[in-house]
């Protein structure tokens, strides 16, 4: 029997209690644009606007078993992955990931939480490096994230570019590095795709306000979800930055808790 199907994007990441960033915000992103999302949870986290009071890491052994429900029957044209609090972990998800095939893998390193909370253990670090960014076709850090991948500090503008490019010398097919850390008027990012050895910088307006909450994860998962729908990763990549940025222009007329609120992922419905 034949019918429709859906563009498939799993998000492998952890929980927010308070559904600004996390599993919840890639959901939400997922499906505002277009695609069915699934979830693996890495980690459960007590967490609101002001920031994460406790972390609950999943057993290793049962993060490996969603992945496999999910992708041994329903499969994935994109997967997200955001959270992975261990290395074991990491080294786990990798594993599945190659014993199924998944081509199309943006790896958003998350290691700080918006509030400054830490969310990745020190060893971890290497474990990215080692088993999951060569395997990824797009990283997505931002500059402390970045900063921590390279082992040395950004902050200038002028170092971004340079950094994008030996960033992708770790393995990863492209890296994005997200500029919203920077003091600049501007929130510009900068895109470089190694097989074509070509920068690209994608300028962006910086909107006053303080509801960022969960901006890498919606960034991360609108470019999963764009590359599912068969966009380029330059393509994915534009159209999530614009999608993104809409949603915290819409976003930042709310009031939402009482420190850093969400963006408004369903900005295009309501």
């Amino acid at each position: 029997m034949s019918g429709k199907t859906y563009r498939r994007v799993l998000t492998i990441a952890g929980s927010d209690s308070g559904g600004g960033a996390g599993i919840q915000a890639d959901l939400k992103t997922i499906s505002a644009n277009g695609c069915y999302g699934m979830s693996v949870i890495t980690a459960l986290t007590a967490q609101n606007t002001c920031g994460v009071t406790g972390i609950e890491a999943v057993p290793v052994p049962f993060v490996a078993q969603q992945i496999d429900a999910v992708l041994s029957d329903i499969g994935a044209d994109a997967v997200k992955i955001g959270m992975l609090f261990s290395p074991e972990l990491i080294q786990t998800v990798a594993i599945k990931l190659k014993e199924y095939g998944v081509q199309h893998i943006v790896l958003d390193p998350v290691m700080v939480a918006t509030s400054g909370d830490k969310l990745l253990q020190d060893d971890a670090v290497e474990a990215l490096k080692a088993h999951l960014i060569p395997m990824a076709e797009l990283i997505t850090p931002n500059l402390p994230e970045a900063g921590v991948l390279l082992g040395r500090h950004i902050s200038a503008a002028s170092e971004v570019e340079a950094a994008t490019v030996e960033l992708a010398q770790l393995g990863c097919a492209n890296v994005l590095v997200k500029g919203g850390h920077l003091s600049d008027a501007e929130s510009d990012d900068c895109l470089y795709l190694r097989a074509e050895s070509r920068t690209v910088r994608l300028s962006g307006e910086r909107i006053p306000t303080t509801n960022t909450h969960g901006t890498g994860c919606t960034l991360s998962s609108a470019i999963a979800s764009f590359i599912a729908l068969g966009e380029s990763v330059e393509s994915a990549v534009w159209k999530a930055k614009a999608y993104i940025t809409e949603a915290i222009r819409a976003g930042a007329a709310y009031r939402i808790g009482e420190g850093h609120g969400p963006v408004h992922h369903f900005h295009r419905f309501w």
